[in-house]
């Protein structure tokens, strides 16, 4: 891990202008945007409060939410994507690069939680999490969504199937990097390939992401245990 230290030091300027990029990018509140045009209002001021893609779909309604859907994920992808960038032009080693890709998205969404543009009072980052996951490992993406797809199909309880999904991320990240990349390829350096210091690291930044996605849902998570949580349901829009 020293080696990975000594790197990450050589790519200072690499990182920093990955964490601005990505938190700039994040920043840009879509459901607060489209509600703002669909209704005139502030989402943070109706339903449950939070700017994202459920309380929309419920408190203004199909078309904004979807609108809200496809932009915040199309966001996550963008600050990954010019993190890539960033890193690929600088020649960076492939556990660098990997970082810094991670670097971006943990950016993006807290960017998207406390966004610069909007007074830092954001949504969860479900779906920035997602488009994150799927730009990184496609895999590790089909765990995820497998997850949240069979909980809510039980629950009808998108919160619930969002707090699940993130719990899986970093087990499924674990179990994918270290038995499908690093087990085959044990004679990989750490600096050009997967070893093991690869699985640490990106167990590492999952940890973080679920952590920053569970811990923005710990009022559902009281509601859960209450019994309260409600079920997705839209709103009827007046003709």
């Amino acid at each position: 891990m020293e080696q990975v230290i000594a790197l990450l030091r050589d790519y200072g300027l690499q990182i920093l202008a990955t964490v601005v990029i990505g938190y700039l990018v994040g920043s840009v509140s879509f459901s607060i945007i489209f509600t703002r045009l669909f209704d005139k209002k502030d989402i943070r001021t109706m339903g449950s409060g939070n700017a994202g893609f459920t309380n929309v779909l419920r408190s203004v309604g199909k078309l904004p939410s979807i609108l809200t859907f496809i932009f915040d994920f199309a966001k996550g992808l963008l600050a990954v994507y010019l993190g890539m960038l960033v890193f690929q032009a600088s020649g960076a080693p492939f556990i660098v690069k990997q970082c810094g890709i991670y670097l971006a998205g943990v950016a993006c969404i807290l960017g998207h939680v406390f966004p610069l543009y909007f007074h830092f009072k954001g949504g969860k980052g479900v779906l920035t999490s997602a488009a994150l996951i799927l730009i990184i490992d496609w895999r590790i993406f089909l765990i995820v969504v497998g997850v949240f797809l069979i909980v809510f199909l039980i629950s009808k309880i998108i919160s619930l199937a969002s707090i699940s999904a993130a719990v899986s991320l970093p087990i499924g990240t674990f179990l994918v990097t270290y038995f499908a990349d690093y087990r085959p390829n044990l004679s990989y350096s750490f600096d050009k390939g997967y070893s093991l210091a690869y699985v640490v690291v990106t167990t590492a930044f999952s940890l973080i992401l679920a952590a920053l996605v569970v811990g923005k849902h710990h009022a559902n998570i009281g509601r859960i245990l209450r019994g309260e949580e409600k079920k997705i349901t839209a709103k009827k829009r007046k003709n």
